[in-house]
This record gives structure tokens, C-alpha cells and sequence, in this order.
């Protein structure tokens, strides 16, 4: 534009949401980062869904997130600070030429404007993203469309016992989210991706038969004594009992019960991209051999994240071919209910209708 040429007016379409493709869930929860990753004054950036996110806390201890690109000049607004205006409330100053973005998205102020220059600097905004905590986890709503609301509060979990957590790991799958999810409740593949003298090993497999149950937006392995041939379990005592849940979108959790000590052990699954996936592994228990142990369960921990993402990587080279896959009962059953519940969730939401679980009550069985 021309020096002199009259100001465009600002639309109301640089604050819409993306419009989410690639097999994402819309409508729901995602997590988005732990509440202490959040320091007051500080910024972060965060790929979620395709989407630059900047994720931040005010001075007051309040969460916020943004689309985190400048509708100027689409510099990165994380990578600018947090001011107070001028009535004391927070904004995030642009690093590359001062636009000032309140926590809700809405422009507060363009300090190139000269005197007697008229600019509705309130027509201008930046995307903003619902934002809730819960047990110390940021979760970031994905909406369906520009005016959706969250519709339920952020998911609960048990077993968030003993202060903060013991684990907090953190890796990149290259890989969609439904390929990460699939790989990770996959009941199959311990002996063989997973074989360390302290977990099992090939030629150590047992038959399975375990008794699942539907949950709120997924399923549960109802709670069962741990297989004998996982030798992890036996450093924790007494009759370890545990539970094994997924929930839509990609959360899954581990909660092991010993008398009236408690382990969780969570695993967050957040799409990036369409092709990279972000795990979130974080642990909590108020076992003292936890505690004592705590290097070798971080090790362990990390280990086992890791051969996951390397056969995922292993993986990649057949998928991208776009290969049909041939699943079988009843070992792949978990990952037919993933792809029943992600179906009927987008229905469900298209029809105004509540959610009806696709998954009964039955007994799978397998080896390993």
C-alpha cells in the first residue's frame, strides 16, 4: 500500500478458527502443557492441531492462549512480552512493531498510529483459544467453529497423589495421532518393542484375557492384578491392582493401586500437525519405592517412549505407501473402538446429540 493510501479496514475474519481437517476432533479437550510450564509473565509457543499457539500466564496467575502470529506482520507474538496498559490490565506487545493484544485477542493499541490518526484498533484480532486447569495440567478447548464454548469441564484423573509428579517426559512422534494412539494401546507389541531383562522378554508370553468396560469418551481394561511376566510391577509390593483407561482425544492413563498407595501414569497425546504427534508422559504416586527409585523409573519411563517412537518411525517407511491395514480380533479390537468412538464423537457433535458409546462391555484375549 502506497504512503497516503487509506488504511484497510480491519475484518473480523483474522480472529476465526482454522478450519481443523486432517481427522482432528473438534469440540473437545486437548492437552496443552503442565501448569508449572506456565510462569507468570512469561510466553511460550506451541504447535496444536496445525495451529501456532502462544501460551502464556498473566502476573495474576490467569492461563491464556492466542493463535501466535501478529495479524500485522505475522511475527510471532511469543516471542514478544507481557506489558500492563495504561488501566493496568495485561497485554502481549509485539516484537516487531509494538501492537499491543489483550489476553482476549483484542488490539489495544498500535503505537505507529500518529496523533489524530483514526484506527478502530478494537476491530483487530488475534484468534483466542479456551483455556481451563485441572490438576495441574493447561488443557486448550478446540472448538468446531468461531463462537463454540467449552460444553464440559476438562477431564479428571485418579491417582494424582503425592505432590507434584515424579516424571514429567516429553518426546515428538513422527506421526498422525491416530497412528500415535493406536501404536501406544496396542496389547501386542510389549515382548517385541519392549524387551529389557526388568520388563519381559519374546520369549516370556503369556495368554491374556482381560475384561473391558466402556468410559466416559473411550474405554477401560477393568481393574486386574498385573501379568506375572511384567516384573516391573513387583518392586512396588504387596498385590498391585491396576486399571488401564483411554479417553478421547489421546489421553491414557496407568493407575495402579497397592494397598492404599496409588500410582498414575499418564500419557497426553497432542496433535502438532497432521504428521507429528507430541507425547506427554508424567507420573504421580505416594509409594516411597517411587520415591527411592525415582532415577531407574525415569530411565525405564524414557526407554520405553522411545522404543515406541522408533518403531513408529519403522512404521512410516510401509504407511507411506498408504497400505490397507489388516486388523484382527481380538488383539486390534482397542484400536476398531478407537476408530468407532472418534466417528461417533463428530457425529454426535454434527447432530446437537449427546454422546452415545459405541463400546460394550466384553472379555479380549490375546498373547504376549
Amino acid at each position: 500500500m502506497a504512503e497516503g493510501d487509506a488504511h484497510p479496514t480491519p475484518k473480523a475474519s483474522a480472529a476465526k478458527p482454522a478450519r481443523f481437517g486432517h481427522g482432528f476432533l473438534t469440540d473437545i479437550w486437548y492437552f496443552a502443557a503442565l501448569s508449572d510450564d506456565l510462569k507468570p509473565g512469561g510466553l511460550q509457543r506451541a504447535e496444536i492441531l496445525g495451529e501456532p499457539v502462544l501460551l502464556g500466564r498473566d502476573k495474576a496467575g490467569n492461563a491464556f492462549a492466542l493463535r501466535d502470529i501478529c495479524p500485522h506482520r505475522a511475527a510471532p507474538l511469543s516471542a514478544g512480552r507481557l506489558v500492563a496498559e495504561p488501566d493496568g490490565t495485561p497485554s502481549i506487545e509485539c516484537p516487531y512493531h509494538g501492537w499491543r493484544f489483550g489476553t482476549d485477542g483484542t488490539c489495544r493499541a498500535i503505537p505507529s498510529l500518529a496523533d489524530g490518526q483514526t484506527f478502530e484498533t478494537a476491530r483487530v484480532k488475534v484468534r483466542s483459544w479456551a483455556v481451563a486447569e485441572s490438576q495441574g495440567l493447561v488443557f486448550i478447548w478446540a472448538p468446531s467453529d468461531i463462537d463454540g464454548a467449552p460444553t464440559e469441564p476438562p477431564p479428571v484423573f485418579p491417582g494424582v497423589v503425592g505432590g507434584k509428579p515424579k516424571l514429567v517426559d516429553r518426546m515428538l512422534f513422527d506421526s498422525h495421532i491416530d497412528h500415535a494412539v493406536v501404536g501406544l494401546m496396542d496389547p501386542a507389541h510389549g515382548p517385541y518393542v519392549h524387551q529389557q531383562w526388568w520388563w519381559r522378554s519374546s520369549g516370556s508370553q503369556h495368554e491374556k484375557s482381560k475384561a473391558f468396560q466402556p468410559r466416559e469418551a473411550g474405554f477401560a481394561m477393568a481393574a486386574h492384578a498385573p501379568s506375572k511376566n511384567s516384573r516391573a510391577y513387583a518392586v512396588l509390593g504387596g498385590a498391585p491392582v491396576t486399571e488401564i483407561t483411554f479417553r478421547l482425544p489421546g489421553l491414557r492413563w496407568e493407575h495402579i493401586t497397592i494397598g492404599k498407595r496409588q500410582l498414575l501414569a499418564l500419557t497426553c497425546l497432542t496433535p502438532a500437525d497432521a504428521t507429528t504427534t507430541r507425547i506427554t508422559q508424567i507420573i504421580w504416586s505416594d509409594h516411597p519405592m517411587v520415591s527411592l527409585l525415582r532415577p531407574f523409573v525415569r530411565w525405564g519411563a524414557r526407554a520405553f517412549l522411545r522404543q515406541d517412537a522408533a518403531m513408529v518411525t519403522l512404521q512410516n517407511q510401509g504407511l507411506k505407501y498408504d497400505p490397507p491395514l489388516l486388523w484382527i480380533d481380538d488383539a486390534d479390537t482397542q484400536a476398531k473402538w478407537y476408530q468407532q468412538l472418534k466417528r461417533e464423537w463428530t457425529m454426535s457433535r454434527a447432530e446437537g446429540r449427546a454422546f452415545r458409546n459405541p463400546v460394550k462391555a466384553t472379555v479380549l484375549q490375546w498373547k504376549s
